[in-house]
């Protein structure tokens, strides 16, 4: 586990020296069990951090006090029962960098929001309150939920995960209670094999080490909450890897049709790994024609090379038939001729982004109906949607014990290890490998409510 020290002096950029913009901009959620107090925490960062203007706290008030949470919880439905159902966005920066902070909610039913919120995620803070464990136990069980978020923040590659100990201010002994919750915590991430930025202890009602340090309280003597926040790395983008960019709209070039130079049409999309720049040799997924890029756009339709994570519009050399769930991708390698090759036989070309219909993959299901071997589904893969048939469920993770059991089903907002046979082949690749590629979503055909989040092993 990264210690308190290494955190505080890791060097990342700046953006004091006017770089603080949406590219250095963390987007983080929080997350945990119900009640952990993750949007009263969100409550205090905004406040501490005067990012909040006095009209808007004049209206949250319950009984002449500040509720922190209703700062976060928007729908009249959150107000009422005093839980959060959907996710909610804030922004707030400081003077070192710009947040964007989810706030996904806690109850089991509601594990698909986070999920959602998580995908796109930077880092996620992770909520574990004191009160509801066993702090006097050496030994003490963490809570079902904090194992399943934190398991699911790993799985689907959050860079950096934080784990914050709040309502420490309202146990009896909190020096004890931060020892051996923190224990829990370390022993936990190393069984699953999760690397943890950082753990605070935290009291989100009092502020206590959120945005300002509380000394030497629960014995700790690390940053806060908030300047840990303040140096976490973005998410790095696959550019080292191949190109390949799923294509999301194909627009009609302006440019006169006179010109035989270059196609008429623009592919736009986001690039998924790999950079695009003019050059580039391509091939279309699925048709398999070859071409080379003539002119790549960026956002602002201004001629740029795009890395991957960043929008661009491309435009062939000629003519093909692309559409809307197509993939570009950097064209296959050709491969040598052995030297005793009397034949002078072409061996063929290795594909950069191999296509399968077998997928072996670990699975987050989140339908109401359990995951069963059968069923059929829509699959949807960059902007390609693909029936999905359940060829088999090879096992469930025990978020509490971490252990592969066998099953054959999986339950509502269970894990586990499954087999997909597609209609037609995608190119699919680990999700470890390349984050994009690497991950689907399943769709019920019948209610088309998301039914699953899949990432390819």
């Amino acid at each position: 586990m990264t210690t308190m020290n290494s955190i505080a002096g890791s060097a990342y950029p700046s953006s004091a020296s006017g770089q603080n913009d949406h590219i250095s901009a963390l987007k983080f959620i929080t997350c945990g069990s119900v009640d952990d107090g993750k949007s009263t925490l969100i409550g205090r960062l905004l406040v501490d951090s005067k990012a909040v203007l006095q009209d808007h706290l004049a209206g949250v008030q319950r009984q002449g006090e500040t509720d922190l949470a209703l700062l976060t919880d928007g729908l009249s439905a959150e107000r009422e029962q005093g839980i959060t159902i959907d996710v909610a966005y804030r922004y707030f920066a400081t003077e070192e960098r710009k947040f964007i902070i989810g706030d996904a909610p806690g109850h089991e039913q509601y594990t698909r929001n986070m999920v959602t919120a998580a995908s796109s995620a930077d880092a996620a803070v992770v909520l574990v309150d004191a009160t509801k464990l066993d702090w006097k136990n050496p030994g003490l069980a963490l809570l079902p939920q904090t194992r399943r978020h934190s398991l699911l923040a790993h799985l689907l590659r959050v860079h950096s995960l934080v784990f914050a100990v709040n309502k420490l201010d309202a146990v009896e002994d909190p020096v004890q209670a931060w020892k051996n919750i923190q224990g829990a915590l370390a022993k936990f991430a190393q069984d699953a094999g999760i690397a943890v930025r950082a753990t605070v202890p935290v009291s989100a009602l009092k502020g206590w080490n959120v945005v300002d340090a509380h000394a030497g309280w629960c014995g700790y003597e690390g940053p806060t909450l908030l300047q840990v926040l303040e140096v976490l790395p973005n998410t790095p983008a696959d550019t080292g890897l191949p190109l390949a960019f799923p294509v999301q709209w194909v627009e009609k070039s302006s440019s006169s049709s006179a010109d035989t130079s270059q196609g008429r049409r623009v592919f736009w999309g986001r690039v998924a790994a790999g950079t695009v720049a003019p050059g580039t040799a391509v091939q279309i997924f699925p048709s398999g024609q070859l071409a080379t890029v003539a002119q790549v756009l960026d956002h602002a339709r201004r001629p740029k090379d795009v890395p991957a994570g960043t929008s661009a519009g491309i435009i062939l050399d000629r003519e093909v038939d692309v559409s809307r769930g197509d993939w570009i991708l950097a064209a296959p390698t050709a491969a040598a001729a052995p030297a005793d090759d009397d034949f002078g036989d072409t061996p063929a070309a290795t594909p950069a982004w191999p296509a399968s219909r077998e997928l072996r993959t670990t699975v987050a299901w989140m339908d109401d109906e359990p995951l069963v071997a059968g069923r059929v589904y829509w699959a949807l893969h960059g902007h390609r949607w693909v029936k999905a048939k359940v060829k088999a469920v090879v096992h469930r993770l025990n978020i509490n014990s971490l252990a592969e059991e066998d099953a054959t089903q999986l339950d509502p907002n269970a894990i586990g290890h499954v087999e997909l046979l597609l209609q037609e082949a995608i190119p699919a690749a680990p999700f470890g490998k390349a984050r994009v590629l690497g991950s689907l979503i399943l769709v019920d055909t019948a209610s088309h409510k998301t039914a699953g989040a899949v990432l390819v092993n």
